[in-house]
């Protein structure tokens, strides 16, 4: 069964990628004058969940945070991080996240009051973080490069939808690694 899903999902990723360069390739085919901002604001917003995708559905079936070193991982100014939570309203972020996304209980990957599942839990921040930070950076590049091309309406489209994709989910399971790191350390 999982290496059917490892397929699957592979597939999925591979689908979305090429998905996201047709969406490109028209970027680069047409004039930035030829986009309507509803236009402007649908291809950000889809290129944007192409990627994301992309890399979501490859962590979904492969350790991807490993590509990264451990030291990554390890919080080392939890003021600077708090403070740039509160000022960035995250918090209003992650109630949105709870109240929508997160409402279903089969869909939450909270701590469960073991230590299997405190380390599960540290799994999944890193995970998620690892996918939100690679497609930011895609995201943020692919956006730089369409700036040569004259986008700037697309650019600052999806610059906004990938702080709010991508930016904010990074910063907020880097916040939960605060609790985790905590416990982690006393265990």
């Amino acid at each position: 069964m999982l290496i059917l899903k490892k397929i699957f999902f592979t597939f999925l990723s591979i689908l979305l990628a090429y998905n996201a360069i047709k969406l490109s390739g028209i970027f680069l085919k047409l004039s930035p004058l030829e986009f309507s901002n509803l236009a402007i604001i649908v291809s950000a917003a889809a290129f944007n969940l192409l990627i994301t995708g992309v890399i979501a559905f490859l962590g979904f079936v492969y350790p991807t945070s490993k590509l990264l070193p451990k030291s990554y991982y390890r919080l080392k100014n939890e003021a600077q991080l708090n403070s740039l939570y509160k000022w960035l309203g995250v918090k209003g972020f992650r109630v949105f996240l709870l109240l929508t996304f997160y409402r279903k209980k089969e869909n939450k990957k909270y701590f469960n009051g073991t230590k299997s599942g405190i380390i599960q839990f540290d799994y999944n921040t890193r995970q998620s973080e690892f996918g939100h930070l690679m497609a930011f950076i895609f995201i943020l590049l692919h956006s730089c490069f369409l700036l040569f091309y004259g986008h700037w309406s697309l650019f600052i489209a999806s610059q906004i939808i990938n702080v709010i994709f991508n930016f904010y989910p990074i910063v907020l399971q880097r916040k939960h690694r605060i609790s985790v790191q905590r416990i982690l350390d006393r265990v």
